[in-house]
């Protein structure tokens, strides 16, 4: 708790631009509805458009409900529902109220709905499917309430809203477990007031705007990027309950939209739309939660002109960097610090990425030993992401701690020979790990998607000779038909060498 406190007390004493003036979110939410009660905050299927004083009206209504069921100020409410119109009242009802809300993928299998029922220990939780509510259920013995999504939430209690502050927990959202067994990070409200001031002045978001969201809910991307800068910025957001390109266009022709945010899958597919062109009317579009490859973002740019903005963020900080809006915006980084955020290098040329501010989390939930390992004394937190400056100081990633191979007593990260892959017309992705040899230590092993049939290992390799230096040259390239991924596109690269070779499609 001590610790706790004295991050809060570092945040406000660097808080020199105001990210923390208005409290936490929910207060600044309620400021931004009360000055324009009448302006478009919302479009679903469900509702169609909501004006702001009906999401104000919707949330505060779910609180009452939460709250006549005993749900008091600091209760953990799971949630684990799809993208819908549904969620966002939920959401912004249990932050009004207080509660923590720990979020889960609906998607999830019952041994992951299990696990985080029992770290989390929820008071309740609201679901859209009741088999995995059983799930949540038999996770956390304790629970006293999983109500139905569905169900209409009604109370008659009238409690406080907008009382939490800066240092007040928020936010419960576990890490994907890719690397072990997924761990807690609690996010406070000013983490997340903090963070979407960030992007709100990096990206000139304003009122004017309007969001084609197709990024899940569940995750901090469509969430603490797509729904809480939305609202933040007095703006609004058309919410769509799956990414299809043809149905974003469509969005974002209907209704007048000026911001796209999507995951590098998402351009992929949009730049093998006949009508991708029509990217050209958004002011801005933003990619994250991945590596971009520079060559989608060179075939964007040469479908509709568009110089898609990469960013990098993480569970436990949010946003950290950006390129810039009004600046060049350079393919392959991730650009500059956002406001408020510092960040270093743990070596001066290429190391390990840290970076604090008032968007950096307080720590993982009931795991001080974890939080030790990545949150330092001096408040400094070790994402595990190695990056290196270019001339100009933007930041690339070039890779993870955990991911770095040493092959004959060379280091090689991943991300180097996977975008020297990508240079080629033939290849459609690659996955790059080290596989163990007693000769070299680990191989460097390149797991790669033809685009092209006739592509194969050799001409894999001699193209990764032009570009690499022999040490990073892949001695094992292996075709699959796709690459594992997560639910926001990211590669599950320990699944690769369980994938048995296959050759390229024909």
């Amino acid at each position: 708790m001590v610790v706790y406190m004295d991050k809060l007390e570092s945040d406000h004493r660097h808080d020199s631009l105001g990210l923390l003036e208005e409290g936490s979110l929910p207060r600044a939410l309620a400021a931004r509805w009360a000055a324009a009660p009448g302006a478009p905050a919302l479009h679903s299927d469900e509702y169609g458009w909501r004006t702001a004083a009906e999401l104000d009206q919707a949330s505060a209504k779910v609180a009452a409900a939460l709250a006549a069921r005993g749900l008091q100020r600091g209760d953990r409410l799971v949630l684990c529902m799809a993208t819908s119109a549904r969620f966002v009242d939920v959401h912004l009802g249990a932050l009004r109220l207080g509660l923590v809300v720990v979020l889960l993928n609906p998607a999830c299998s019952e041994r992951e709905a299990e696990h985080i029922a029992a770290d989390s220990d929820p008071t309740a939780a609201v679901v859209d499917d009741p088999q995995r509510g059983t799930w949540i259920a038999r996770g956390a013995p304790s629970l006293r309430a999983v109500l139905d999504a569905a169900a209409p939430l009604d109370g008659r209690a009238t409690p406080q809203l907008d009382l939490a502050g800066p240092g007040d927990p928020a936010l419960l959202m576990y890490t994907s477990g890719t690397t072990g067994t997924p761990k807690g990070a609690l996010l406070s409200h000013g983490n997340l007031l903090a963070s979407a001031n960030a992007v709100r002045l990096a990206w000139r978001w304003t009122e004017r705007d309007r969001l084609v969201l197709a990024l899940p809910l569940f995750h901090a991307h469509g969430l603490g990027v797509g729904l809480h800068g939305t609202l933040l910025s007095g703006a609004s957001a058309v919410l769509l309950p799956r990414f299809d390109a043809t149905a974003v266009l469509d969005a974002a022709q209907a209704h007048q939209a000026t911001l796209f945010f999507g995951v590098p899958t998402m351009y992929t597919r949009l730049a093998a739309e006949p009508r991708a062109a029509e990217l050209a009317r958004l002011r801005l579009c933003v990619s994250g939660s991945a590596p971009l490859s520079p060559s989608t973002f060179a075939r964007i740019e040469e479908l509709s002109g568009q110089r898609v903005l990469e960013r990098y963020g993480m569970t436990e900080t949010l946003m950290n960097v950006s390129n810039p809006y009004d600046g060049e915006r350079r393919p392959g980084t991730v650009g500059l610090p956002l406001p408020g955020v510092e960040l270093r290098l743990a070596e001066q040329t290429t190391g390990e990425i840290l970076v604090r501010g008032p968007n950096v989390f307080r720590g993982y939930w009931r795991n001080p030993q974890a939080t030790a390992a990545v949150l330092d004394k001096d408040g400094w937190f070790h994402t595990g992401d190695v990056g290196e400056f270019d001339e100009a100081g933007y930041l690339r990633i070039v890779g993870r701690t955990r991911e770095l191979i040493i092959t004959g007593g060379y280091n090689v990260y991943p991300r180097e020979v996977e975008d020297a892959l990508a240079a080629h017309p033939w290849v459609a992705e690659a996955a790059v790990v080290g596989v163990p040899s007693e000769e070299w230590g680990e191989v460097v092993t390149a797991f790669v998607v033809a685009r092209d049939a006739r592509l194969d290992a050799t001409m894999v390799t001699e193209h990764a000779r032009e570009l690499l230096v022999p040490y990073k040259v892949p001695r094992d390239v292996r075709f699959v038909p796709e690459l594992p991924r997560n639910a926001l596109g990211k590669v599950v690269k320990q699944e690769l060498g369980h994938k048995r070779p296959a050759p390229p499609e024909p």
